[in-house]
């Protein structure tokens, strides 16, 4: 059992400082530095979203660490890479041998979280789940605080395990704080624990304004006639294929992008056009100089149980970036936006296509552009952090004051 330090915190840094404050009981700030602990599902460096959004804000202030799911590999024994991402934040990556069983490979998740705690000295901190079924190897923990910051139904994904549903009721029972990703998710949560508050899908607004600008097309969108309808984000088992295909023979003559990884899907399933362009996966920081040059944006949802309560964070995304947007008629979707006329809604490959038409046309829209405007000035990921950061602090001093946890 070993950790891979080769990308630890710099040398002759305080271990439980982070270049911060140090966390002492005479530091008054400490209930907004303490450690962070995050298990997560989702790969950091797979697509930059909700994890990353937050965790690099708290980690301004605090030490996070980002545990993600297990690699599998040959090998002897397990062992954790690190990688420091900046910003505060490392990953943790447990590695275990093929062949090992269940209960070994969750003996072993244990033992390298604990060893990753030992070795840091993390032992007043926030635990932060993204996946309830990490809890079957860190019950064992003692948090300050246990958050669940519930950001997709998972339990209704493809491939999900049986257990998901016990195992959130599990961690529903000891978490301090739910947060969930959108207001249907909140809708459905809100009963089963009594500090549940809903924190949709937001926006890095200066990042994604940059679309606006004048900048050269990227090469491999350069030679793509127009119009250009486009999508970035994860392809999977949410989309609706057959309403792309659809669309694509409606309209031969407009060209349909798609950017992002696919997932859990068989690429061989996807819809073959000329007019049907898939770009792979591309860095966040690149996604502004691909939407500038689309005239519409669309969101294709299927509607299944994967997409029941999710809200999009490309929402606000494509419309920071000036671009119009077409969608299905997802519940987080429609209301606000829809609701309010900032997005276009349509379930069937003709009313699609016909609001697609009507986007092209806003694409040039003054007025629906300060619309848009005004409406995202009232969101960003900032806000969105400083709310949660203070329900944290809030509930550490609860339970201090309860006698539930250590003074803060």
């Amino acid at each position: 059992m070993s950790l891979d330090t080769s990308e630890e915190f710099p040398r002759g840094m305080n271990p439980a400082s982070n270049g911060h404050l140090t966390l002492t009981e005479e530091n008054p700030q400490k209930e907004s530095t303490r450690d962070l602990v995050c298990f997560s599902h989702l790969r950091w460096d797979f697509v930059f979203q909700r994890p990353q959004h937050l965790l690099t804000r708290f980690g301004e202030k605090r030490r996070v660490f980002y545990v993600e799911e297990p690699v599998r590999i040959q090998a002897s024994e397990p062992f954790t890479q690190i990688f420091n991402r900046g910003k505060g934040v490392m990953v943790l990556v447990p590695h275990i041998p093929q062949g090992y069983s269940e209960a070994q490979t969750l003996q072993s998740q244990r033992d390298l979280v604990d060893a990753a705690m030992t070795r840091w000295n993390i032992r007043d901190f926030v635990a932060w789940y993204y996946t309830p079924m990490a809890l079957s190897f860190t019950s064992h923990l003692k948090p300050a605080v246990t958050v669940f910051d519930c950001m997709d139904e998972l339990s209704a994904f493809a491939g999900a395990p049986p257990v998901m549903v016990e195992m959130e009721r599990s961690l529903m029972a000891r978490a301090d704080l739910v947060f969930t990703g959108g207001i249907s998710l909140y809708e459905a949560k809100k009963r089963r624990h009594p500090r549940v508050y809903p924190f949709p899908s937001s926006i890095d607004k200066s990042h994604f304004m940059k679309a606006r600008g004048d900048f050269a097309d990227p090469p491999d969108q350069r030679q793509i006639a127009t119009p250009r309808i486009g999508y970035h984000g994860v392809i999977d088992e949410r989309l609706n294929l057959d309403l792309l295909a659809r669309c694509a023979d409606l309209k031969p003559d407009w060209q349909w992008i798609l950017i992002g990884p696919v997932c859990k899907i068989d690429p061989a399933d996807l819809p073959r056009r000329r007019n049907i362009h898939y770009l792979g996966k591309k860095e966040y920081a690149d996604l502004p100089r691909y939407l500038g040059k689309w005239q519409a944006a669309m969101m294709p949802f299927a509607h299944n149980a994967s997409t029941r309560y999710i809200s999009p964070t490309k929402t606000p995304e494509y419309l920071a970036a000036g671009r119009p947007v077409v969608s299905t008629s997802i519940k987080d979707v429609e209301d606000p936006y829809g609701r309010a006329g900032l997005v276009l809604i349509a379930d069937f490959p003709a009313d699609f296509i016909k609001q697609c038409e009507k986007a092209i046309v806003m694409d040039s829209d003054r007025k629906w552009q300060t619309k848009v405007d005004n409406f995202l000035s009232q969101i960003s990921w900032d806000k969105t952090w400083s709310s949660m950061n203070d329900l944290v602090v809030s509930a550490c001093r609860d339970k201090a004051k309860k006698g539930g946890g250590k003074h803060v």
